[in-house]
């Protein structure tokens, strides 16, 4: 679905905080909504060996589960064009296809299945390491009030994720809180290495302020906060969520071999209070 808000559910209350985040953003963003549901297709693959009642159940609940999600977003959002499609699938498989040509992916934090102790479903964690468009892991308070978080890392390419977080921030007249976080490893303090913490800051937040002044000028209505903190970065995003009603942080890096996702935005992703947008860079 061609820049289309794509939203994963599978029936359970997360998938459902889920839809009503996407549905608001697809309003407000003027965007039509995708629901898609993803089954596991070995009943399908395997017709021989599955009873026919099993597979005409399975067939009748996902559609059901899709029925009362159009429900639920006609009942909230009456105005949006919205569209639904079941898929005999892996899930992961199935909404990295459905979301290639999309404008963002939304997903609940956990679905049904696995643990309660668990902070986030595998399914959010895997997208979130192979997403190729804005992945919004919602989760926490889905009040849309507050700030809108964006973390900063100097040593990477973070052109991408200051667009998308000005551009959050901009649609929804939200102050903006540019965060960067940084610690003097304890091996150099062992070693006797112990640099002037305010020159060393200071030097920091000139580094912030120039990469972010391209745009502050382009985006000149958006209330701009700069916040560099001697803090761990998924401490400082966690904490700046408390009060936020999204964090946006860069999405993975790239192994040798596979797509992993960095480590803070692992962090802030079963850390934050709030929903967090994962952008590839």
């Amino acid at each position: 679905m061609s820049e289309s808000i794509v939203v994963g559910i599978d029936g359970s209350e997360c998938a459902n905080l889920a839809l009503d985040w996407a549905a608001d953003e697809a309003v407000r963003r003027r965007r039509p909504l995708h629901i898609v549901h993803a089954v596991d297709n070995t009943p399908y693959r395997a017709p021989l060996f599955t009873p026919p009642e099993t597979v005409e159940r399975l067939t009748r609940m996902s559609h059901r589960v899709l029925d009362d999600a159009r429900e639920r977003v006609g009942r909230r959002r009456p105005e949006l064009q919205t569209t639904t499609l079941l898929v005999a699938e892996y899930a992961p498989k199935a909404l990295q296809l459905q979301s290639e040509n999309a404008y963002e992916l939304v997903l609940g934090n956990r679905g049904h299945g696995g643990f309660a102790s668990m902070l986030l479903g595998s399914t959010s964690l895997r997208m979130a390491a192979r997403t190729t468009v804005p992945l919004v892991i919602v989760r926490g308070d889905t009040d849309d009030r507050g700030e809108v978080v964006v973390g900063l890392d100097l040593s990477k390419d973070e052109e991408t994720t200051l667009s998308y977080a000005f551009d959050v921030a901009a649609l929804r007249e939200a102050r903006l809180r540019v965060v960067h976080a940084w610690l003097m490893y304890p091996t150099y303090v062992e070693a006797g290495y112990a640099p002037d913490d305010e020159k060393v800051e200071a030097e920091i937040r000139k580094q912030v302020a120039s990469a972010v002044a391209p745009w502050r000028a382009k985006y000149p209505q958006v209330d701009v906060v700069e916040e560099v903190v001697i803090e761990h970065p998924v401490a400082a995003l966690a904490n700046a969520s408390r009060s936020a009603r999204l964090v946006v942080t860069g999405a993975h890096e790239r192994s040798w071999n596979a797509p992993r996702l960095g480590s803070i935005s692992h962090g802030a992703i079963h850390h934050a209070h709030c929903p967090v947008a994962v952008v590839p860079r």
